[in-house]
């Protein structure tokens, strides 16, 4: 029960954040350099998948291991469909 309240606390604050250059510092607060790094390969990792993107490519631009490629799709294809579904909306946005 105590993972899910600190969990939950964690998710209550980040949702009660009001500005990018707030969200930014909350982030930079609480994660080293290379806790960022990897969160943000990551989201641009399943961005590029989710663009059809072949691996080769993905490891030359992000920097990625064919493992975290791995990951992250499989993370895509098994996950909640959350992260898919609002970078779908994004990538549609941006077109």
């Amino acid at each position: 029960m105590r993972e899910r309240q600190r969990r939950r606390a964690m998710y209550d604050m980040i949702i009660g954040l009001s500005s990018y250059e707030e969200c930014c510092n909350f982030f930079d607060d609480l994660c080293t350099g290379k806790e960022l790094e990897a969160l943000e390969q990551r989201f641009e990792v399943a961005r590029m998948l989710s663009q059809d993107k072949v691996y080769l490519d993905i490891m030359k631009s992000t920097g990625a291991s064919s493992a975290t490629i791995s990951r992250v799709k499989r993370m895509l294809s098994d996950g909640t469909g959350c992260l898919r579904e609002k970078i779908l909306h994004s990538l549609e946005e941006e077109t």
